[in-house]
């Protein structure tokens, strides 16, 4: 689904993402994991079109995309959510959803003044679909609360149904889960695999808690220092020394497992 060839992102001179390949599967989830600072999120930020490339090349099935910019990338099937949810805090969680969404009809002012009744219908289809996302996220309480006085978790369950808006074929999770509570967590999760494991739906997160990635993720793709460290299971990677040093700086793991 995206294939990343010898991938450099710099700032200033200074190489945060360093040489660096790898592949995501279609239809599996994938995570990409590694200490603060590795270099996950900028990686992130290439793949959808939010930071340059300085050397390399990035491909969504199989089509290069490297120099396309972010809504294009979009069109094509990619979408992301980020660390700290990008929500209209003035809007409702359902215009959140509808705002989101494709219309083409309604990106056309000729559309919009002299024909009404196709602008319309799109928007009926785009109101029923974010009905719909409501209520497979199971947020129907606050489906006319302005976003920005939502809970943490409740914006993240929001960012995840913005992203899906579009119907992507691959979404990127920027640390969907953190700062979140169990029990909402535990929501996102069943909501996720159920989007995978259902839908086929694509999905590549970033995450640091390793037994949350073990629950959702097929396999891992560890970075450290710009890098790709090694690749391979959660259990597999569990093991390697390489990243027990770059987690915990030798040792702590083993203690703690």
């Amino acid at each position: 689904m995206i294939r990343v060839e010898r991938a450099s992102v710099s700032f200033g001179g200074l190489l945060a993402v360093d040489d660096v390949s790898f592949e995501v599967p279609d239809g599996r989830i994938t995570g990409l994991i590694g200490p603060n600072g590795a270099g996950k999120t900028t990686m992130f930020n290439a793949i959808a079109g939010h930071v340059p490339l300085a050397t390399g090349r990035i491909f969504l099935n199989d089509k290069e995309i490297t120099a396309l910019p972010p809504h294009t990338r979009a069109e094509l099937g990619l979408a992301r959510t980020f660390q700290i949810p990008q929500e209209f805090s003035r809007l409702t969680v359902l215009e959140n959803l509808m705002a989101a969404a494709a219309m083409p009809q309604g990106e056309n002012v000729f559309n919009v003044l002299f024909r009404r009744g196709s602008f319309r219908e799109e928007e009926r289809k785009v109101y029923d679909t974010a009905r719909e996302m409501i209520s497979f996220l199971e947020i129907e309480q606050v489906a006319g609360e302005r976003a920005g006085n939502l809970s943490g978790g409740q914006k993240k369950l929001l960012e995840l149904g913005r992203a899906l808006m579009r119907k992507p074929s691959i979404v990127l999770l920027d640390e969907i889960g953190a700062g979140i509570n169990r029990t909402l967590l535990a929501k996102l999760s069943d909501k996720i695999l159920h989007l995978n494991q259902q839908d086929g739906l694509t999905f590549c997160l970033i995450e640091h808690d390793l037994d949350y990635v073990s629950k959702l993720c097929d396999s891992v793709i560890v970075m450290a220092q710009g890098h790709i460290l090694t690749t391979g299971t959660v259990e597999e990677v569990r093991k390697d020394e390489r990243v027990i040093e770059a987690y915990f700086g030798g040792g702590k793991y083993e203690q703690s497992a």
